[in-house]
């Protein structure tokens, strides 16, 4: 079982940069990978990316691939989204998530967090 919080969100002009972070609990954490995934309006669930706690896999949409960066820290149970050159399309809730599987397949996702919303204004 794993408890997610994120944070970090906020309203941010086009072009900035921000970092989001989750905050995750629980015995097993460290045998989950760890994913980002976002939600904007009127649009479908998108699966950003993931890492494991070794760093020994990762993945990345294609569309934030070389703007958006997920890094962990082990010892604070602590996952971040590093997003730069944001733009309002940007927009959406950002949702952390945990998985037990493999972490490229989204459908095994089964632990989130709440969400924090990012709002980005042209």
């Amino acid at each position: 079982q794993v408890h997610l919080v994120e944070s970090g969100g906020g309203l941010v002009q086009a072009g900035d940069s921000l970092r989001l972070t989750c905050a995750a609990s629980g015995r097993s954490v460290s045998r989950h990978s760890m994913g980002w995934f976002r939600r904007a309006p009127g649009k479908q669930r998108e699966f950003l990316g993931a890492i494991n706690w070794s760093a020994g896999s990762e993945y990345y949409g294609d569309s934030v691939k070389g703007r958006f960066a997920i890094f962990g820290d082990k010892d604070k149970s602590t996952v971040y989204l590093q997003m730069n050159s944001l733009e309002p399309e940007d927009t959406a809730v950002y949702y952390c998530a945990a998985n037990p599987g493999l972490l490229h397949i989204e459908s095994q996702y089964i632990y989130w967090g709440q969400g924090t919303q990012v709002t980005v204004s042209s």
